[in-house]
């Protein structure tokens, strides 16, 4: 199959079901992209052929476990996408069992791979629910490993739309390293390719002054750059990725997320964020995220 050398930027999400897909879907929408919802796999060259002759410059595909025969065809797919020369950038929903299990429950949708059909027997609907679950990360590890995964556990849908559109809209022409922070109190991302504790650090919480602010703010970075103890965990941390970037860069790795986690999430772990993703921009594409935070 030829396709048209018309340059196409293409953006395939994949997921738990669950976990967000129609919400990552708008965010695309809102950035202009054509975007096409449970595409069985074995359509998405031809899709992509169709498209490109039409000029379609931006199109954003959805895929699930539904078309889960098809899927180990995808990874294939993609590699052979991206050697025609087209930008593809794959993104991977997940979040926590528990989350999946409660959103179903709250929606009263049942899962794709939900075999159960009974309403009298709650124990079986929720022992097959969490089984299907289960079956479900099973069939779509392939496609997990090879995407940017993102967890949407406890992240509001206006956070996952900013992340999406964050992340579509870096540099495509090198690997991408997200800085995170997170409050440990509320559980660790599971979307993170490393997580650092920082709670055994100098906390502002503690100071009067500063118990409001965040680690973006003026008075509380003045405070932790004054800590020794903060600024060798910092070049600690900068000296390890600075090792080991550049080989896992060199080992095709597209997307590597770094969380850092303290005890709420709002002044350690989000003054390293900052300046980490301060120390390593101007070398690699970066973001950065905080969790806990609202704007």
């Amino acid at each position: 199959m030829t396709l048209p050398k018309h340059k196409m930027h293409l953006v395939l999400i994949t997921g738990m079901s669950g976990s967000g897909k129609s919400v990552a879907l708008n965010a695309l929408e809102d950035l202009s992209f054509y975007c096409v919802d449970n595409l069985p796999p074995e359509l998405l060259l031809p899709l992509i052929e169709l498209e490109r002759s039409h000029h379609v410059s931006q199109l954003a595909i959805a895929m699930d476990v539904r078309s889960a025969g098809s899927l180990p065809l995808v990874p294939r797919q993609l590699a052979k996408l991206k050697s025609q020369g087209l930008r593809v950038d794959s993104i991977f929903l997940d979040a926590s069992t528990d989350t999946l299990m409660r959103r179903f429950s709250e929606t009263r949708r049942r899962h794709p791979l939900s075999k159960t059909d009974n309403p009298d027997h709650s124990l079986d609907q929720h022992r097959a629910l969490s089984e299907a679950i289960e079956l479900e990360r099973e069939l779509l590890s392939e496609l997990r490993a090879e995407a940017h995964a993102i967890d949407t556990s406890i992240i509001r849908p206006t956070q996952l739309q900013s992340y999406v559109k964050s992340f579509i809209r870096a540099p495509d022409d090198q690997m991408t390293l997200v800085f995170e922070s997170f409050a440990f109190k509320r559980g660790a991302p599971n979307d993170a390719d490393f997580v650092f504790d920082v709670r055994m650090l100098p906390n502002p919480h503690y100071e009067p002054g500063l118990r409001e602010l965040t680690g973006r703010d003026a008075p509380v970075i003045d405070f932790l750059q004054k800590q020794a103890d903060v600024q060798a965990m910092l070049a600690q941390i900068h000296a390890f990725l600075d090792n080991w970037l550049g080989a896992m860069a060199r080992n095709h790795r597209s997307y590597v997320t770094v969380a850092i986690g303290c005890t709420g999430g709002q002044h350690r772990s989000v003054y390293l964020v900052e300046q980490l993703n301060a120390l390593f921009a101007p070398r690699w594409s970066t973001l950065k995220r905080h969790r806990e935070l609202t704007s």
